[in-house]
């Protein structure tokens, strides 16, 4: 390793990687540095993977955690119950990464107090929502992130722990407020705690929570991670924000379409990101490349666990040199929420009343089209949900015909791709597949090509179109660059 410059670089572990501390040393956390360049890195670390779950509730099943429990009311004290599981959980983590007695008891006492202090608030909160005079929905917030913050404070304390036992100068920077008095705004906390750091002779570990008064579960809910990512990569100066993930941000999922054609992409731009955000495959929250690409802080996405390798660089001033799809991605399970009424040619107000419809029952928009008398939007959400849009709006508009069935979106995505041979290849690529597309959108902007399709042709449409659009073009595209030399 070279010595590091004194500009510095704020690097974010995920929840999944967290989990495999012992190959983390041998990586991200120490692997073949020595002496400074153990130092001139600022790790923003998650909860252990499944902690957050437990805590809040399951993010894909939506089974309930601690903060479900307790928010419902109707278990009486079956929340109390799943803060002793979580508390047992962490304690069983600790047992994996501490082979060290006396460090795992430092560990447990350091879980087992913020447990217990979480516990006793719940216990108050309980009794006095009890009287009239006090809603426990004013407080539910706070509660959701106030339990959310005991899975970083974990990670981040183990860490710490961990660093020090190797020599390394390690320093807990805790950002959940825990016991504080104040609230502070968020870059306001970052400052304060970074006030006396001396990042060229310490290894700054920082909780993925952060508690302030902008509330950043109320915003951003799970995202909230990389948004002290990039808020302590601004306030501090990085040279560069980097994600550890378990993974590489591929040309397609591998899982998918196979790991022997998918390639790393290697460097695209937060245009790019913020399409792949809108398909539900997050490089990094939306509203954190916001603070980062304003700040013009490169973003860094890493495969954890192949620390030679550069993965994938994202930059605002990062046009692309030829025209190519970077990515293919998708939902399969998208909601086509189909509007018509042959009333609306000429009439101003439909949009704007579906949208609020959509708004106030928080369904996720991913795309829409229209016509003189159509308006489709293609929505994630719950059935549920979107039933009762549809309800409000047939009885709204009792003439209108309301459609709703299930597909598949999926989408090609690059800095750009306005070649007009990628449309028909995309084409021709599903013609090749026998895949009939129910709709495709090609927009003006050439950074998104998406195609709609029957749930059954998912997995295939993605194969197809990345076989089309990534596998096979580049062998055209020297051709063609060629020619034109």
């Amino acid at each position: 390793m070279t010595k590091p410059s004194l500009a510095h670089t704020v690097e974010k572990i995920g929840g999944t990687s967290m989990s495999r501390t012992a190959e983390l040393l041998d990586t991200v956390l120490v692997g073949a540095r020595t002496g400074d360049a153990l130092y001139n890195r600022i790790l923003v670390v998650s909860a252990y993977a499944g902690i957050t779950d437990a805590l809040l509730e399951h993010k894909r099943s939506g089974e309930p955690g601690v903060y479900a429990l307790f928010a419902n009311g109707e278990g009486g004290w079956s929340w109390g119950d799943a803060l002793t599981a979580v508390a047992d959980r962490m304690s069983a983590i600790n047992q994996t990464i501490f082979s060290d007695d006396g460090a795992r008891q430092t560990a447990d006492r350091f879980a087992r107090e913020r447990i217990e202090g979480v516990r006793s608030c719940l216990l108050d909160l309980s009794r006095l929502c009890s009287f009239g005079h006090f809603q426990l929905e004013q407080h539910l917030l706070t509660v959701r992130e106030m339990l959310s913050s005991l899975g970083e404070a974990q990670s981040a304390f183990n860490t710490t722990l961990l660093l020090n036992q190797r020599g390394v100068k390690a320093r807990l920077i805790d950002l959940t407020g825990w016991r504080e008095s104040g609230q502070h705004t968020l870059d306001d906390a970052i400052a304060r705690a970074f006030a006396d750091v001396d990042i060229t002779a310490e290894l700054p570990i920082v909780t993925g929570y952060a508690q302030c008064s902008e509330e950043l579960m109320g915003t951003y809910d799970r995202g909230y991670s990389e948004v002290t990512l990039s808020r302590v990569s601004v306030v501090t100066g990085a040279r560069e924000a980097i994600i550890h993930k378990e993974f590489h941000l591929s040309s397609a999922d591998p899982r998918l379409v196979g790991t022997d054609v998918t390639r790393v992409i290697g460097e695209t731009s937060y245009d790019v990101a913020d399409q792949l955000s809108n398909m539900g495959m997050e490089a990094i929250h939306p509203r954190a490349a916001k603070s980062l690409r304003q700040a013009g802080i490169p973003l860094r996405v890493k495969n954890a666990f192949e620390p030679d390798h550069d993965g994938t660089v994202i930059r605002s001033d990062l046009p692309a040199s030829v025209p190519q799809v970077e990515i293919v991605t998708g939902l399969k399970s998208v909601f086509a929420f189909e509007f018509h009424d042959q009333d609306m040619v000429g009439v101003k107000g439909y949009d704007a009343r579906i949208l609020e419809a959509l708004k106030r029952h928080k369904v996720w928009i991913i795309s829409k089209t229209s016509n003189a008398n159509t308006i489709t939007h293609f929505l994630k959400g719950s059935m549920t949900a979107i039933e009762q849009v549809e309800t409000e709006l047939s009885r709204e508009f009792p003439s209108a015909d309301i459609a709703l069935r299930k597909v598949s979106l999926v989408s090609a995505i690059g800095r750009n791709i306005a070649d007009p041979a990628i449309l028909i290849r995309a084409i021709g690529a599903l013609a090749d597949a026998g895949i009939r597309p129910l709709g495709v959108h090609d927009l003006i902007r050439k950074v998104d090509l998406q195609v709609i399709v029957d749930p059954a042709d998912f997995e295939a449409t993605l194969s197809a179109l990345h076989k089309g659009l990534v596998q096979d073009w580049a062998g055209p595209q020297r051709q063609r660059l060629h020619a034109v030399a």
